[in-house]
C-alpha cells in the first residue's frame, strides 16, 4: 500500500499541468482531490515519526494536532471562497465518514475470521460520551434558530461563538484527560511504533505535504461550483461523502491497518478521536476564523446533517458499548454510512 500512496504523488504535477493547460473545472477537482489523498497520509506520517522522538504526551498532542489538518485547510479555502454549505458539508461528512466507513471497514477487515477483537471499555466510552456532547453542541444553534424564526444574524452569530469556545474548552480538557489524568487508557499502543525517520525529515515532510495540500485544496475549491453545475451534484453531497472522504484517506488506511493486526484500541482511537476532533477543534477553529475573512460562518447545520451526525453517534455508541466488535458490527456500520450517502446524493 506504501507504493500505491506514493504512486498517487503523480497526480500532484499531473493536477498543476492539467490547471495550467486551462483543463476543465471537473477534470481539475477529481485530479486535485486524488492528489490530495497521498498528501493526507504522508501528513500522518510525519506526525507519527515526529511523535516518536518526543514523549507520549507530546506525541499525543501532535496527533490531535495535525491529524485533520487537511480537511482544516480544505475548509480554510471553502470559507475564503463564501461555500459556507461546502464547509458544514465537509465538516459534518468527516464526522460521519471516521464513525461508520472508517470504523465499519475496521471492524470488518479486523474481524474477519475471528470470533470477536477486544479493546479497552473505559477509554471508548469516555470517547463516545464526548461525541454525544459534540451532537448537543451542534443541534441546539440550529434548533434555536429554527424555533425562533425572527432571530437577528448577530444572535445566531453569537450563539455560534459562544458554542464554538465551549467546544474549544472541552477539547483541551480531552487532551488534558486522555495526555495526563488518564493516559494509562490512551497509550497502551506507545512503543509498538518504530522510528525510521529524523527529526529533521519529519519536519520537511510535514512542511512541505502541508504547504502542498494547501495548493491542491484551493484548485480543489475553485473546480466546486463549476462541477455542481456540470454534475448536478449538490455542494452538501459533495462536501460530505467526496471531499470528506479525501481528507479522511489517511485515516482509513491506518485504522484497518492497526484492525488487521488485532491492535483495535488504536483503531477506535483513530476513527471515533478523528470524528471527535473534527466537531471539537476544526469546526469552532473555522467559526472564529471565519471573521478574519470578512463574511463570519455560524454553527447552524442543516436538520439533515444533524440526524444524520446524531443517528451515526448513536449508533457507534451502542456497537462499543460492550468492549468488543466482530466482522457483522462493521457490516451494519457501513450498511448506516450507506443509506446516508445515498440519501445525501438524493437530497436537494
Amino acid at each position: 500500500m506504501d507504493r500505491f500512496f506514493f504512486a498517487l504523488l503523480a497526480f500532484v504535477p499531473i493536477t498543476i499541468i492539467a490547471n495550467y493547460l486551462h483543463a476543465s473545472p471537473v477534470t481539475i477537482f477529481f485530479l486535485a482531490a486524488l492528489s490530495i489523498v497521498p498528501l493526507a497520509k504522508y501528513i500522518g506520517e510525519a506526525t507519527e515519526e515526529l511523535a516518536t522522538h518526543t514523549t507520549p504526551a507530546v506525541a499525543g498532542l501532535l496527533n490531535a494536532t495535525f491529524g485533520n489538518a487537511p480537511e482544516l485547510i480544505i475548509g480554510l479555502f471553502a470559507l475564503h471562497a463564501g461555500l459556507f454549505d461546502l464547509v458544514k458539508a465537509s465538516l459534518t461528512g468527516s464526522i460521519i465518514s471516521n464513525l461508520l466507513l472508517v470504523l465499519g471497514v475496521a471492524m470488518f477487515a479486523g474481524g474477519w475470521g475471528k470470533v470477536t477483537q477486544l479493546f479497552n471499555r473505559t477509554a471508548v466510552v469516555a470517547s463516545g460520551s464526548t461525541l454525544f456532547l459534540v451532537t448537543i453542541a451542534l443541534i441546539m444553534p440550529a434548533l434555536f434558530v429554527y424555533t425562533e424564526p425572527n432571530l437577528s444574524q448577530s444572535v445566531t452569530m453569537e450563539l455560534s461563538v459562544i458554542v464554538s469556545i465551549a467546544l474549544l474548552i472541552v477539547y483541551a480538557a480531552s487532551l488534558f484527560f486522555s495526555l495526563r489524568t488518564h493516559k494509562h487508557l490512551y497509550f497502551e499502543e506507545v512503543g509498538k511504533y518504530e522510528t525510521r525517520w529524523s527529526v529533521q525529515r519529519s519536519l520537511l515532510t510535514l512542511a512541505v505535504t502541508t504547504l502542498v495540500v494547501a495548493c491542491m485544496s484551493d484548485l480543489l475549491v475553485g473546480s466546486v461550483q463549476p462541477l455542481v453545475q456540470a454534475l448536478g451534484w449538490s455542494q452538501l453531497f459533495i462536501g460530505i461523502v467526496v471531499i470528506a472522504i479525501i481528507g479522511n484517506a489517511a485515516e482509513h488506511y491506518s485504522a484497518v491497518v492497526v484492525a488487521l493486526k488485532d491492535r483495535m484500541d488504536l483503531s477506535l482511537q483513530i476513527s471515533i478521536g478523528s470524528a471527535a476532533q473534527i466537531a471539537m477543534l476544526v469546526a469552532p477553529l473555522l467559526v472564529l476564523i471565519s471573521f478574519a475573512f470578512g463574511q463570519p460562518m455560524n454553527l447552524v447545520f442543516d436538520p439533515f446533517e444533524l440526524v444524520s451526525i446524531a443517528l451515526s453517534v448513536l449508533i457507534v455508541n451502542l456497537v462499543v458499548a460492550d468492549g468488543e466488535s466482530n466482522w457483522f458490527e462493521g457490516v451494519q456500520l457501513l450498511a448506516g454510512y450507506a443509506i446516508i450517502a445515498i440519501a445525501f446524493f438524493f437530497h436537494p
